[in-house]
């Protein structure tokens, strides 16, 4: 079978603030021929993540960056077209980083079968995939939270903060959610069914925080750094629980840092900063346990999708923008 030729996104140049189409261009490229224990996929979706947006940055970081002239990746799902190993049969779902592109060739141990039997293929994108663990481990691992308490989400409506305001009301919590458009916050109260929920740009976040949590918070999911951060930092109870998840209020443009950290000492709070790629050993119990919950309808499987790999740019700046052009998990239909 003749090797297909391969389109895929490559960053053109470095942001400079915010990311323009300008930095990203396409190129075709001619496949390799499969060398034993390889295989041939063609991309059916793939992620579009704000962290990205760091690694578009020519700094040292927890992930190498982007090189300039060569293909973006991230994480994606699609079929085998062709093997040269026994346990990959064509036509198998398999979960690569090989985002950004409609086919690639790769080593087989570099890709992870998924069922997609059990639930859409996209979804381990979303709910069943790194944004899911990782709301999952911060909830258990890192936050540790009980049946009872006060949590803060903010970035609410997107593809983590979504599913920790599912994982927290199913715990029996109290959530007070925050996100950026109003379309969002009528996601957040009637889909989501949080207690609270309020448009960041618009209120005041600590006197939202002080009606929400008249006895404060127990524990506080960040996905924005920056002011909800700080207005957090001074709602939280005594020996409350801080998870660092994500800052995307300084991916652009660099924010200074609370001014209030202070409150950390008196308080007894505890600030801990997390990456999912830390806790890939627990995706197994992660999706025994939340795989029966979304085939259940208990927890809601969100996604915005894009049609066309070459509308990713588009996708991305947008994501980055945290307007009303999604909700939940972006992803790219290739």
């Amino acid at each position: 079978m003749t090797q297909p030729c391969a389109t895929e996104i490559r960053l053109a140049s470095r942001p400079q603030g915010e990311p323009t189409l300008n930095n990203f261009e396409t190129a075709a490229v001619d496949l390799p021929e499969l060398q034993p224990g390889e295989v041939l996929v063609r991309n059916t979706f793939f992620s579009v993540d704000p962290y990205m947006r760091g690694r578009m940055n020519d700094s040292k970081s927890y992930v190498a960056p982007f090189a300039v002239g060569k293909a973006l990746d991230g994480a994606a799902v699609g079929q085998v077209v062709q093997s040269r190993h026994p346990g990959f049969l064509p036509s198998t779902w398999v979960a690569s980083l090989c985002g950004w592109r409609d086919y690639f060739v790769a080593p087989a141990q570099n890709l992870r079968i998924i069922d997609a039997t059990q639930a859409p293929a996209s979804a381990y994108l979303g709910v069943l995939g790194a944004p899911g663990l990782t709301a999952w481990v911060g909830l258990h691992d890192i936050l540790k939270l009980r049946s009872g308490e006060t949590i803060f989400v903010s970035g609410a409506a997107g593809a983590v903060g979504s599913v920790v305001c599912q994982m927290a009301k199913i715990l029996g919590c109290r959530v007070i959610a925050s996100a950026g458009s109003a379309a969002k916050i009528a996601f957040l109260r009637n889909q989501l069914h949080v207690d609270s929920a309020f448009n960041y740009r618009e209120a005041n976040i600590e006197q939202e925080l002080r009606e929400a949590a008249p006895d404060g918070l127990h524990a506080y999911f960040d996905n924005t750094a920056g002011p909800q951060l700080e207005a957090a930092l001074g709602r939280m109870r005594n020996h409350g629980r801080i998870a660092l998840c994500g800052a995307i209020t300084g991916y652009n443009t660099p924010v200074p840092g609370p001014r209030n950290l202070g409150l950390a000492i008196g308080r007894r709070l505890r600030l801990q900063g997390f990456l999912v790629v830390d806790y890939l050993h627990r995706m197994q119990p992660f999706l025994e346990e939340t795989i029966p919950m979304v085939r259940a309808g208990k927890l809601l499987h969100q996604e915005t999708i894009i049609e066309g790999l070459q509308h990713a740019p588009e996708a991305f700046i947008s994501m980055l923008r945290s307007g009303d052009a999604h909700m939940g998990k972006m992803v790219v239909r290739v």
